[in-house]
């Protein structure tokens, strides 16, 4: 380019980005605030050198626009001038033509155009002015208001960590207390597995006691007060072992829900230690740190499912639960020690009260066995005195026979007496008397004879019964004293049937 004043080096500026076209750094505003303020384009940046004297386009143009000059020159582009960011030049100031130049305005023209400038110019630059004290009271307050909005958003998130923590140690609190509910529970249901495998021993013990006893033999076989504590026994025994059956059944129950709150109270706590963990990590974030960007349209989006009352409630629920089932196990705790108290307390009085019957009927058999044995020495001491006497009737009557051949012999001889001589004198009547006499005697010796042999064999039959119920006494005894007492010695003590020693 030139002029008057030689060459000039130009300053060409490249424009900002216009209104909606360029990124956009700041959330969008509401809609009403982002009306109210008008677009900026960035400030320009030189691309050449800014050596001085310079001449921006910009006064050509505006030359341009408001010299006629720049309208008569001939040399002038229609199409270049139309265009808002042409370069347009004034035309050569030649001698012949100066006349034309400066004969198109007056002085007062001029003073006139020049006092409308400076008139302009000031109501240009108080406008200015008022508009960069608004901007600056502006910028103030919304940086306060941010400073301050960002500060209570700091101290709700403060407050949330609180309310975090507060909730997070009582659940930790409950977690314990529940984990140390299961574990006592837990050892409660394996003393009452163990208590009832123990009362597999007394059960098997009775049964087989009563299958014992059916080995008796006789009049022995009898349903005496023994037989019956024993089958009250076996009832008692299955009595008790349903009842911890039923404890064991309602403590895995328990044990089920107790797990189950304990489930619901770790995950309410991992909840509680991930949001946490976030909300820390968002009360520590400032403006100067890093990882901080924008994540446009992140306010419009709404994924709560709670508020904070149902938040503490949820929480608060979980607690109670909890609570509810840590009571109720320490109640069900207090009913299986109740049970074992008390299936022992039965068992075991009911094994005593077996124990007086056997010792009972221990103490008849022993009294019948001994009476037998006396009665059994008094017969055979009766046998034997029994088969003396026998022994004498015989001999006795043996000893008759020679008296009554010496009175028969005597009639026979008499009866050869001859002729009248055969007289029925005193003899022969005393002769005939004797000879009955001996036979009445010998009939009557018989007699005694015969009853004595079949009191002998009385006395054998009586021997032989004697025997046998003595062996059946025997037996008896052995049964009961040696093979179930013997085998009740087993019996366990209270103490294992109400499981307080450890289980192994």
């Amino acid at each position: 380019m030139q002029d008057y004043y030689g060459q000039t080096m130009t300053a060409s500026y490249f424009s900002g980005p216009r209104t909606g076209t360029g990124a956009t750094f700041l959330p969008p505003l509401e809609s009403t605030m982002q009306a109210s303020y008008k677009s900026y384009a960035p400030p320009f940046i030189v691309s050449q050198s800014l050596n001085l004297p310079w001449k921006p386009s910009v006064y050509y143009r505006g030359a341009n626009k408001l010299s006629p000059l720049s309208q008569s020159a001939p040399a002038a582009n229609p199409s270049i001038l139309s265009r808002d960011d042409a370069v347009y030049k004034v035309p050569p100031m030649m001698p012949s033509n100066r006349t034309a130049l400066f004969s198109k305005y007056t002085p007062t023209e001029w003073f006139k155009s020049n006092n409308t400038n400076y008139r302009t110019s000031d109501m240009t630059r108080s406008a200015a002015q008022r508009l960069r004290d608004e901007n600056v009271r502006i910028a103030h307050e919304t940086d306060a208001r941010t400073v301050k909005t960002q500060v209570e958003s700091s101290k709700n998130l403060g407050q949330r960590i609180s309310d975090i923590n507060f909730w997070k140690s009582e659940l930790h609190n409950e977690i314990d207390e529940m984990q140390k509910e299961i574990n006592d529970l837990a050892n409660w249901k394996k003393r009452t597995e163990h208590a009832l495998r123990e009362t597999e021993g007394p059960l098997a013990i009775a049964q087989e006691c009563l299958f014992s006893r059916e080995k008796r033999q006789g009049i022995d076989m009898v349903n005496d007060a023994v037989e019956k504590q024993l089958l009250r026994e076996v009832d008692t025994i299955k009595r008790s072992q349903d009842h911890l059956r039923k404890m064991i059944d309602r403590s895995a129950a328990q044990l089920s829900m107790d797990r189950a709150a304990l489930h619901e109270l770790e995950k309410d706590t991992a909840d509680k230690y991930r949001a946490l963990n976030i909300d820390a990590r968002s009360h520590q974030l400032h403006n100067n740190a890093q990882g901080i960007n924008f994540h446009r349209g992140v306010e419009s989006i709404d994924n709560t499912v709670s508020l904070p009352e149902s938040w503490a409630k949820f929480t608060n629920d979980n607690l109670l639960r909890s609570q509810r089932e840590r009571n109720a196990s320490r109640g069900l705790r207090g009913d299986i020690d109740s049970v074992l108290q008390e299936t022992a307390n039965d068992m075991w009085t009911q094994y005593n009260s077996t124990n007086v019957a056997f010792q009972g009927r221990i103490a008849e058999s022993l009294d019948a066995r001994n009476n037998l044995q006396a009665h059994l020495a008094r017969v055979l001491q009766e046998i034997n005195e029994m088969e003396n006497n026998i022994d004498m009737l015989r001999k006795a009557i043996k000893d008759k026979e020679a008296p009554l051949q010496v009175a028969q012999t005597r009639l026979d001889n008499r009866t050869k007496r001859p002729n009248v001589e055969l007289c029925r004198d005193q003899p022969q009547h005393r002769l005939v008397r004797e000879v009955g006499e001996i036979y009445e005697t010998v009939d009557v010796l018989q007699n005694r004879l015969r009853a004595a042999e079949a009191a002998l064999q009385e006395l054998v039959r009586t021997k032989s019964t004697l025997e046998h119920d003595l062996s059946v006494k025997n037996n008896s005894l052995f049964i009961d004293k040696e093979k179930c007492m013997g085998t009740r010695r087993t019996y366990p003590t209270t103490t294992k049937l109400a499981a307080y020693r450890a289980t192994p």
